[in-house]
C-alpha cells in the first residue's frame, strides 16, 4: 500500500480521545480504516495507537481486528500491485520490480510479525495488570471488611464505655451531693474552730504576758548570779596564781632532789661495777680450786687400783702353800696412803 492510496482520508493520529465522536460499538471497517490512516501517517499500527486514534475499543477486540488487518494486508497489496502494474514493461524492469516488491512484502511481514508480538506482549501485560489490580482490589476489599469489622467492634466498645461512663457520671453526681453536705458540715466545724482559736489566742496572750514577767525576773536573777560568778572567778584566778607559785617552788625542790639522787645513783653504779669485777675474780679462783679438788678426789682411787695390781701376783704364790680358812671372808688389808693435796 502506498501513501497516495490513503491520502484522501483525513489523518487523526495523536488526536486526543475526547475529540473523536465515535460510538462504543465499531465494526471491522473502522479498525481497518484506523490502521490504514496510521500507516498513511508514517507510523506502525499498534493496539494503543488504534485505541488512541479511535478513542474507544477494548484491547482484546483491537488485537483481534489488528491480526485480521495484518492477514489481509498481503491480498490488498497484491491487488494494489495489479492496479499499478505497467503493461508492456521490459522483462528486466519487471523482474527487478518483482524482486523489489517481494523484498517489500517480506519486510512488511517481518515488521507485522514484530508488531503483532509486541501487541500480544502488551496485551498480556495488560491482562497481568488487570489480574494484579483484581487481586489488589480483593486485598483492599478484605482490608476494608476487616476495618469495617474493627470499626463495628470499636463502636460496640464505645457504646459499652459510654454506658459505663453514664453510670460513672451518676455515681459522681451522688458523690458530689454527699461532698456538698460534708462541705457544709466542715464549714460549721470551721466556724466552731475559729471561735475556739480566738479563745486559745486570748489564753496565749495571757500566758505570753505572764511569761514576759517571769522572763524579766529570771533576767534579774541571771545578772545577780553572773556578778557573783565573776567575783568567784576573780578569787579563783588569785588562788591560781598562788598555786602556780607554790608549784614552781615544788618543781625547783624536786629538780634539786632528782639531781642529788642522780649523783647517788652514779656512785652506787660505780660501786656495783667494782663489786661485780671482784666477784668475777673470786668466781675464777673458785673454779680453779674446784678443778684441783676434783683431781685430788680421783687420786685415792687410782692408788688403790695400783696396789691391787701389785698384790695380785703375791697372793697367787701364797695360795699354793697355804689353804685358806673356810668361813673367813675378810678382805685383805690395804695400807693407808695419805691423799696428796
Amino acid at each position: 500500500m502506498t501513501r497516495s492510496a490513503t491520502s484522501h482520508r483525513p489523518s487523526t493520529v495523536n488526536k486526543p480521545p475526547e475529540t473523536l465522536l465515535l460510538p462504543c460499538l465499531l465494526d471491522g471497517g473502522a479498525y481497518d480504516t484506523a490502521a490504514d490512516e496510521i500507516v498513511g501517517a508514517g507510523e506502525r499500527p499498534t493496539v494503543e495507537r488504534i485505541r488512541a486514534h479511535l478513542g474507544t475499543g477494548s484491547p482484546n477486540t483491537v488485537t483481534r481486528w489488528l491480526e485480521t488487518w495484518w492477514q489481509g494486508l498481503g491480498q490488498r497489496l497484491h491487488a494494489q500491485q495489479a492496479r499499478l502494474a505497467v503493461p508492456a514493461a521490459p522483462d528486466a524492469v519487471a523482474a527487478l520490480a518483482a524482486e523489489w516488491w517481494a523484498l517489500a512484502l517480506e519486510s512488511a511481514r517481518i515488521s507485522a510479525d514484530e508488531d503483532l508480538a509486541a501487541d500480544r506482549a502488551a496485551l498480556q501485560d495488560e491482562r497481568d495488570g488487570l489480574h494484579r489490580d483484581r487481586e489488589a482490589f480483593g486485598s483492599e476489599a478484605a482490608v476494608l471488611r476487616e476495618q469495617a469489622e474493627t470499626a463495628a467492634h470499636a463502636e460496640r466498645v464505645a457504646s459499652t464505655q459510654a454506658a459505663e461512663l453514664q453510670r460513672l457520671v451518676s455515681r459522681l453526681e451522688g458523690q458530689i451531693g454527699e461532698l456538698s453536705q460534708q462541705r457544709e458540715a466542715a464549714l460549721a466545724r470551721a466556724v466552731e474552730a475559729e471561735a475556739v482559736r480566738q479563745a486559745v489566742e486570748q489564753r496565749l496572750q495571757e500566758h505570753q504576758e505572764a511569761a514576759q514577767a517571769e522572763r524579766e525576773s529570771l533576767a534579774n536573777h541571771v545578772r545577780t548570779v553572773e556578778d557573783r560568778a565573776h567575783a568567784e572567778v576573780d578569787r579563783a584566778r588569785q588562788e591560781g596564781k598562788e598555786l602556780k607559785n607554790q608549784l614552781a617552788a615544788v618543781k625547783k625542790a624536786h629538780a634539786e632532789a632528782e639531781k642529788s639522787l642522780g649523783q647517788r645513783a652514779e656512785a652506787a653504779t660505780s660501786k656495783a661495777m667494782a663489786a661485780e669485777r671482784e666477784a668475777g675474780i673470786q668466781r675464777a679462783r673458785a673454779d680453779a680450786l674446784d678443778d684441783q679438788l676434783g683431781k685430788l678426789r680421783d687420786l685415792p682411787v687410782a692408788l688403790e687400783a695400783a696396789l691391787r695390781r701389785n698384790e695380785g701376783p703375791s697372793k697367787a704364790k701364797t695360795a699354793r702353800g697355804k689353804r685358806p680358812i673356810r668361813g673367813s671372808g675378810k678382805p685383805p688389808k690395804v695400807p693407808n696412803v695419805p691423799a696428796e693435796r
